[in-house]
């Protein structure tokens, strides 16, 4: 696979199965290199296979978020487009599904519509959208009136300043008789409406007041008046007040009960779990807990599904995401429904038929109908069949290259770690080329509370693509294993279960990994090894080459390079005492210990820096602060900074940037690492 190659993927979005079943809707996202753009379209199949996939919509402005209707009759979509003068358009339709009929708008905005939920009697749909205030009337900035700063966590990445502009509820009547009806209105962000199954209320979540300084969130019950449309009273809050937060609510079908996902609020990281809420007296309940495992996956967070009184999720699982049945009163432990060698990227089930978007390292994704087993009222795990076809068309035009699984033992005495190695592509099956060592690029995921695994990922396939033997693992701190591992990676000064902070076991970790890979493939070049990861993996960059002149060259992308200013600049500044324990102000020197910035004057392994100009998790001042520092010190730096892109860059920035990020960097180790730049 060449940089170029990434205008030719395409994968699905979570999918939508109709009510009866017989229909899953799902959007298939396409990048188009000579527009710079995403395309996405609606498409729905059959569940039995009967007939080919169907595509619903053009694509043309970037369709998504497909809804059915009750009835099954209408899909919901949103639809948007970038304007001129920066932001987005967003809009909400009704399709047809089957009937005549044409397309009608519901709603359309200057902010991003979603959380699309139709109401029980389909006569409503409740979605959520940013509400800006007065002060942003005026277009022209330098006529608007100051941004007025009142609580921490103000501001997003990928999003912006969300202080001035909040996520709010509203609710629209589908027969187009009323505009869409704000029924929220603190300002604060709300999400994850759903309705309860009387259809005379929803729950949400948001912020509670005075909570900005832990970012927890709690469930509210909005009410509504007789016309269904506007809201009665203020939303009442139905979760305690305690150090959890609760997010991502599905009502049970009698409206007894709301299965949620929670998160420890103050002690990070750790693993969201699926709690079940009885919303008459408060009682609440975990249901998977003795899985050890995070039922957050990342990327794809999905809310649990009810199916009768047993709840489906998914969990993160030594490299894979798998999906499980459980007792919503848990009185059996939880079954896995859909495990294997692959990462489920959404599910949803409906009328009996469970339907997943899977993908695995030699698939993007696509969609499944699960058949048989726990899917199907039985036992054991169930049986895939694809009911889409974007994985055979992709893979056609770019031929994936396997990965090979091995173990290392943790040099912390507390198990193995999971580590893949994807032979260069030109090398073939013995992994030489011409009898000569291949390089090899050690790449770090980001997180820390992230995994690699069973995903299709286009990095390593270009790397791979370029003649690099590409070294992956998953290590303490990655998502998918147990919570004490997660932990472990916690400040040695965390009041609560502390452990070696960041670089330590996970640094130990990684040059485990290193050394039993070259100890077992021997066509590994222990003299060529590039060292490579963002955002943590990026930290951890930094890290190793402040701690070890073993690798030739380094790629340190958005990366965290001084805590202590991070606590300050990011996003999510005021966070990280969660993980290190005692405040940046009372104890300044313990995140600077743990900053790879103190170590810079031990750098000598060549670096190469990337990061975006938009990005507010990892502010750039991050990335000046090291190219500054490496530049006095005369030492080898390059730095590239992208306009106009945030955090995601890698995930969702624009097809141009990130084929020119794969060109800087190929030509980066190229030059490093083969003697020569790459040609691509």
């Amino acid at each position: 696979m060449r940089p170029s190659d990434i205008g030719l993927l395409a994968s699905v979005g979570a999918p939508a199965v109709s009510p009866d079943g017989t229909q899953v809707a799902y959007p298939v996202t396409r990048t188009d290199l000579d527009a710079n753009k995403y395309r996405t379209a609606i498409w729905v199949a059959a569940t039995d296979g009967g007939s080919p996939p169907r595509q619903m919509t053009s694509g043309e402005h970037g369709d998504d978020e497909p809804a059915w209707s009750p009835d099954g009759r209408w899909l919901a979509f949103t639809s948007s487009r970038k304007e001129d003068k920066g932001g987005t358009r967003s809009t909400l339709h009704l399709l047809p599904v089957d009937g005549p009929g044409e397309t009608v708008t519901l709603a359309d905005r200057d902010e991003s519509i979603a959380d699309l939920r139709w109401s029980p009697d389909g006569a409503r749909l409740a979605f959520t959208s940013r509400v800006r205030a007065e002060r942003l009337a005026e277009d022209d900035e330098a006529a608007q009136p100051p941004r007025h700063i009142t609580r921490l966590f103000s501001r997003l990445d990928s999003v912006g300043w969300t202080i001035d502009r909040p996520n709010q509820v509203f609710v629209v009547p589908v027969d187009g008789s009323s505009a869409a009806v704000q029924i929220t209105t603190a300002e604060r962000d709300h999400g994850d409406p759903d309705w309860r199954p009387d259809g005379l209320a929803l729950v949400c979540s948001a912020q509670a007041d005075g909570a900005d300084l832990t970012a927890r969130t709690d469930l509210f019950l909005v009410g509504l008046q007789e016309d269904g449309l506007c809201a009665a009273g203020e939303p009442e809050r139905l979760t305690p007040d305690e150090e959890v937060s609760y997010g991502a609510p599905a009502w049970s079908p009698d409206g007894s009960r709301i299965a949620c996902l929670t998160e420890h609020a103050t002690v990070w990281p750790g693993q969201p779990q699926i709690e079940v809420l009885d919303v008459a007296t408060g009682e609440h309940h975990e249901v998977a807990r003795s899985l050890d495992r995070s039922c957050f996956p990342f990327p794809g967070r999905r809310r649990p599904v009810w199916d009768g009184d047993s709840l489906l999720f998914s969990i993160e699982d030594r490299g894979a995401v798998h999906v499980y049945r459980v007792p919503a009163d848990a009185t059996a432990p939880p079954a896995r429904v859909i495990g294997g060698e692959r990462w489920v990227t959404g599910f949803d089930l409906a009328g009996g038929t469970l339907v997943a978007s899977v993908s695995t390292m030699t698939e993007v994704p696509d969609v499944y109908v699960a058949a048989g087993g726990l899917a199907a009222g039985g036992s054991g795990e169930a049986e895939l069949r694809r009911l889409s076809t974007v994985g055979a068309s992709v893979h056609r035009r770019v031929p994936p290259i396997a990965a090979e699984h091995f173990v290392v033992d943790s040099p912390a005495g507390d198990g193995d770690l999971d580590a893949w190695l994807i032979r260069p592509g030109a090398a073939g099956a013995s992994g030489r080329s011409g009898g000569t060592k291949v390089p090899v690029l050690l790449n770090i995921h980001g997180g820390p509370m992230t995994q690699y695994g069973h995903r299709f990922f286009d990095e390593f396939q270009v790397y791979a693509g370029a003649g690099y033997a590409v070294l992956f693992c998953n290590i303490h701190g990655s998502s998918g294993d147990t919570e004490a591992r997660l932990r472990s990676i916690r400040s040695p000064k965390a009041a609560e279960e502390p452990g070696s902070g960041w670089g330590g076991v996970d640094y130990e970790d990684l040059m485990a990994v290193v050394d039993a890979a070259l100890e077992r493939f021997d066509f590994l070049d222990a003299d060529r090894m590039g060292v490579m990861g963002g955002s943590y993996g990026g930290y951890m960059t930094s890290w190793i080459v402040g701690h070890t002149d073993r690798f030739a060259a380094a790629c340190s992308e958005r990366a965290v390079n001084n805590m202590l200013t991070l606590e300050t600049s990011s996003d999510v500044a005021g966070w990280f005492r969660f993980e290190i324990g005692p405040s940046h102000l009372d104890d300044p020197e313990e995140y600077l210990r743990q900053s790879p910035i103190t170590y810079v004057r031990d750098i000598t392994t060549p670096v190469l820096i990337l990061h975006s100009e938009q990005d507010l998790r990892c502010p750039i001042e991050q990335a000046d602060q090291l190219y500054v520092a490496l530049r006095l010190l005369g030492r080898e730096v390059d730095y590239y900074r992208f306009p106009a892109e945030s955090h995601e860059l890698t995930r969702s920035g624009s097809p141009k940037h990130r084929v020119q990020r794969f060109e800087i960097l190929l030509d980066w180790f190229g030059r490093h690492l083969q003697g020569a730049p790459a040609s691509t």
